[in-house]
């Protein structure tokens, strides 16, 4: 059974940034695409960034820039390094794993950008 555990999510300022850590166990981590999602209040989910297994990455075009998507295999972790925070950001941000016909996502963790 794979599981992704988020962690890194805050409460943070406009302006400001924060760091987003998804460890993986239970699969081959390196043969896996990764990517992560976030669903704002009242909103559907929505892919933030992706990073396949050789490293390519692709971005929504609300956080080019701004967002950088990238991985550790030998730490099985994918990151989400978030800076010059909006307060549209705010979401749950959720990791997911996809490779061929497998599909698994995180529990979320909350991002919350106010002053």
């Amino acid at each position: 059974q794979v599981q992704l555990v988020e962690s890194g999510g805050d409460l943070v300022q406009p302006g400001g940034s924060l760091r987003l850590s998804c460890v993986a166990s239970g699969t081959i981590f390196r043969f896996y695409a990764m990517a992560w999602y976030r669903q704002g209040p009242g909103k559907q989910r929505e892919l933030v960034a992706d990073i396949t297994s050789g490293g390519k990455t692709t971005y929504a075009d609300s956080v080019k820039g701004r967002f950088t998507i990238s991985r550790d295999n030998a730490k099985n972790t994918v990151y989400l390094q978030m800076s010059s925070l909006k307060p549209e950001d705010t979401a749950v941000y959720y990791c997911n794993a996809h490779w061929v016909q497998y599909n698994y996502w995180g529990q979320g963790t909350q991002v919350t950008v106010s002053s």
